[in-house]
C-alpha cells in the first residue's frame, strides 16, 4: 500500500485557549483537527492532575496531520496564541495512506 509523507503537530495549551487556537489554525487555512482532553501530567511547575477542576479549566491537546508545505503557516499561527501562555508543540514525521484527505 502506498503513503505519503504528512507532519503531525500537536499542540498542548490551556483549555480555555482552545477555541482562539483552533479560529488561529482555520485562519491558516487548516481544515482538520482533533482535540482531546488532557487528564493530567508534569512540567516545569510539577506535577498535575484535571481532577476536581470545575469549567474548561484545565488543557487540551490539538493534533493536526498536514502536508509539510503546509507546516510554517501552521506554526506561525499556533504560536501567535501559544507563546502567551502555558503550551507544549511537537512536530513529528508521519505517513499517511489517503494525502488527498489532509
Amino acid at each position: 500500500m502506498q503513503t505519503h509523507q504528512a507532519k503531525r503537530v500537536e499542540i498542548t495549551i490551556e483549555a480555555v485557549m482552545q477555541n482562539r487556537l483552533t479560529d488561529a489554525l482555520q485562519g491558516a487555512g487548516v481544515t482538520g483537527y482533533t482535540i482531546l482532553p488532557v487528564l493530567g501530567g508534569s512540567g516545569r511547575s510539577g506535577d498535575w492532575t484535571r481532577e476536581g477542576q470545575v469549567g474548561r479549566a484545565g488543557m487540551v491537546q490539538v493534533v493536526c496531520i498536514i502536508r509539510p508545505e503546509r507546516l510554517d503557516s501552521l506554526l506561525d499561527a499556533a504560536f501567535t496564541v501559544v507563546e502567551r501562555h502555558i503550551g507544549v508543540v511537537c512536530v513529528t514525521d508521519c505517513d499517511v495512506l489517503r494525502a488527498e484527505r489532509f
